[in-house]
């Protein structure tokens, strides 16, 4: 039995983009990291406040960073499939004339 792909793909004219913003996102939360790590190693103590609901500092800010991090990834996911829509366009109607 052969292993192939179950389809063809088409060329990926958005990959440039997606490149971009990708390191882009990954930065930005590469620094908002790079805080929760600079502030347990500065000021563990500040870790241990009190901050909402009764949860302290290291638990909001860790989850602060994992939902950050599903925003990132529907925000890349939104932009990248209309920059891939846009592009295909683009693509087409280039192909026409």
């Amino acid at each position: 039995m052969f292993h192939q792909p179950s389809r063809t793909s088409n060329s990926d004219y958005a990959v440039g983009y997606k490149s971009k913003l990708g390191i882009l996102m990954f930065i930005i939360y590469a620094v908002i990291y790079a805080g929760f790590v600079a502030v347990n190693v500065a000021k563990p103590t500040l870790m241990e406040k009190n901050i909402i609901f009764g949860l302290n500092l290291a638990v909001v800010y860790g989850f602060g960073l994992i939902i950050f991090a599903l925003i990132l990834a529907m925000i890349y996911n939104h932009l990248c499939t209309s920059q891939e829509r846009q592009q295909s366009e683009n693509a087409a109607k280039g192909g026409q004339e």
